[in-house]
């Protein structure tokens, strides 16, 4: 009847499940929706100006209008693509940030608009609409390189448990987990979630902890274990008696983690507004002096301000930001595009900036330094050779779904075509399996198995799972079973050296030894081990806190795992393994590597690097340009020619510029 119930329950729950992935669709295909067709809007926008400019300069060649009548006409396109800088600027100015690119932007083009009403002055109506078609492409191209923001992480909530069964009155009852008092006994079946945190009263198990710790190596419990939320039952039915409520369950608590994670990082700025917010007060502030101060000491304030206002305005529309406001979004851009061919995802060109600054790389183990399967590593026989001993114990572990048998299997292939027969196959939960292989009795699993059958096993000096073998109660020798470690992730850490990037760092769930022999292995400056997800955030909030305030700094973690989700969000630049990594992980992160290799952190590391000097290169070229025909200006010899190419000119050869970082070599 129980077991009725059970069924029914999950069907429903199921139900429940399919209903939110369907609404958790829904949004986030509305919220892509939404982006696409924002851009769309702007490139839609873009090219009707393009048109409304041309038939403009062609109504101002052919019609003889009066510069009002002029005006009306230039103000449908500049309008058209200005209305959204305009605001921006005046929504600044309300909220007291008036020295941003909008505010400058603004300023220029009025200031142009404006100029042809000066006495003898050339109007000036197309150059402003041209410096606001420009902003406007550089605009879109920054909203494009930026891309989506990543969304919240709801993938993690199917590691969230649904359902509890409790022990009530000699009776079973399927309650929500929130419902359940701390000492009450709880009983998980095989395939279960664990609900709640507790201790094993009675039976054993093996418990899949990867969603937690990351770790694909399953734990086996017994009687007066401790057991966490979120982890699978695999195989023994176990009672449990809880020791928390499910609001300070393990579970609940990473959940919470990772939503806040994100809040706690600082969002770093783009360089642009970082060099608008500088270079706009000093170009709006000369431009002031020198429309004001020179008429002041020219002795006929009335008859000269005129003139210097001209030149203050002229001043303004040289001074525009264009070639910078373009090309810097464009250098990251292509610096993205770039770092994507080589299956390198940088979700905005806020990210590339950090991962320029990278000094601290910190790495989960499994799944990322590590392939996370297992493998036989040693074999080392008593009683016959080790082809033998693989040979049986493939045979023992034929029918196991444990990662332990599919390694022994894998690594003595012939198992299932070499005729051996196999009978009275009986698993022992918590010790190992004992089978019948033609005539042999053979016991594969751990020390208390071979103390139950009196074989005298003999300890290993090789790190990893120790799996011994009996045969008809002798000890015939014992198999080393390890996670294998990446092929390129020695090359990874030589990599970053030679970067620069000296402090590396694993943190990992496993045990002491198994840790340290492959921080030692790889080269690794400092190893943490036994860590659940809560001490890895503590381990990266400190690591944070303690870094020396050089110019290299910033602390990136590369990690695979929902376990390592609420990390990668905390920490300055989150890296996620993206072919094999949970979806969790890849949402957390900044920065995914889509072939899941480890050495390509050191890659991308190099193309943030060679964009930020594009883009600085960009900088320092517009301004030097720049800043010559501003002097100009001030002194009057600035033609329009010389503005255009300040502006445009400069513009076309910065961006040709930025195209280069899209080659990666």
């Amino acid at each position: 009847m129980a077991h009725n119930h059970h069924s029914e329950h999950e069907c429903c729950s199921h139900e429940h499940h399919h209903e939110h992935d369907i609404q958790q669709g829904r949004e986030q295909a509305h919220h892509h929706h939404h982006c696409e067709s924002g851009l769309k809007g702007q490139i839609v926008k873009i090219v009707a100006t393009v048109m409304l400019l041309v038939a403009s300069v062609i109504i101002e060649k052919k019609c003889n209008l009066s510069v009002w009548q002029m005006l009306l006409v230039f103000l449908i396109p500049y309008l058209l693509i200005g209305f959204d800088t305009l605001k921006e600027a005046a929504e600044g100015l309300v909220h007291g940030d008036a020295f941003n690119e909008h505010f400058l932007m603004s300023v220029a083009t009025i200031g142009a608009l404006c100029i042809g009403f000066f006495p003898g002055a050339e109007t000036q109506f197309p150059e402003a609409v041209f410096v606001m078609l420009f902003f406007q492409i550089g605009e879109l191209f920054e909203a494009y390189a930026e891309g989506k923001s990543r969304d919240s992480i709801a993938h993690l909530m199917s590691i969230r448990p649904d359902v509890a069964y409790v022990e009530r009155n000699g009776q079973l009852e399927s309650v929500n987990p929130e419902q359940v008092e701390v000492g009450e006994i709880i009983i998980i079946k095989p395939g279960e979630k664990v609900p709640l945190d507790g201790i094993v009263v009675e039976g054993n198990t093996s418990l899949n902890t990867v969603a937690l710790t990351g770790e694909s190596l399953p734990r086996d419990v017994a009687e007066g274990d401790e057991v966490i939320s979120g982890c699978v039952n695999l195989s023994g039915v176990i009672k449990v008696r809880t020791t928390k409520s499910f609001g300070e369950s393990t579970v609940l608590k990473i959940i919470d983690l990772v939503e806040n994670a994100t809040e706690n990082k600082s969002k770093s700025e783009t360089f642009i507004s970082k060099f608008a917010r500088v270079y706009t007060p000093i170009v709006v502030f000369a431009a002031i002096v020198l429309a004001v101060l020179p008429p002041l000491f020219s002795g006929d304030f009335a008859g000269t301000f005129a003139t210097w206002l001209y030149r203050a305005l002229m001043f303004l529309v040289v001074s525009c930001p264009c070639a910078l406001v373009v090309s810097v979004p464009l250098t990251f851009f292509g610096g993205i595009g770039g770092a994507s061919r080589k299956g390198i995802l940088v979700k905005g060109a806020n990210y590339m900036d950090v991962l320029a600054k990278v000094g601290t790389v910190v790495f989960d183990k499994t799944g990322t330094l590590t392939y996370g399967q297992f493998v036989v590593t040693a074999v080392h026989p008593e009683k016959c050779d080790e082809c033998h001993l693989l040979h049986l114990s493939a045979h023992v572990e034929h029918y196991s779904t444990h990662p332990i048998g599919a390694a022994l299997r894998d690594a003595f292939p012939d198992e299932a075509i070499d005729g051996c027969k196999l009978s009275e196959v009986e698993e022992i939960a918590g010790q190992g399996i004992r089978a019948k292989v033609e005539d042999w009795t053979v016991c594969v699993g751990n020390t208390k198995m071979m103390d139950a059958v009196g074989a005298k096993w003999r300890d290993c000096e090789c790190v990893g799972t120790i799996i011994h073998i009996a045969i008809d109660g002798e000890y015939a020798g014992h198999i080393v079973i390890n996670d294998k470690i990446k092929d390129d992730s020695a090359e990874a850490i030589e990599a970053l050296k030679s970067l620069g990037v000296n402090r590396t760092v694993m943190l990992t769930g496993d045990r002491k030894e198994v840790g340290e022999d492959v921080a030692q292995e790889l080269g690794l400056s400092e190893c943490y081990s036994g860590l659940l997800p809560a001490d890895k955030i503590a381990f990266v909030d400190e690591l944070l806190n303690s870094r020396h305030s050089t110019l290299n700094n910033q602390l990136a973690f590369v990690g695979d795992g929902i376990n390592d989700a609420p990390v990668l969000a905390r920490a300055d630049v989150g890296i996620a393994m993206g072919g094999l990594g949970s979806d969790a992980a890849i949402e957390a992160a900044d920065v995914v590597l889509m072939d899941d290799k480890p050495s390509k952190v050191a890659l991308a590391i190099r193309i943030a690097r060679r964009t930020l000097r594009i883009a600085k290169q960009n900088v320092w070229f517009a301004i030097g340009v720049k800043v010559a025909v501003l002097i100009f200006a001030a002194f009057g010899i600035a033609t329009m020619w010389m503005a255009v190419f300040a502006d445009v000119g400069v513009t076309v050869l910065a961006v040709l510029n930025a195209m280069r970082a899209l080659k990666v070599k």
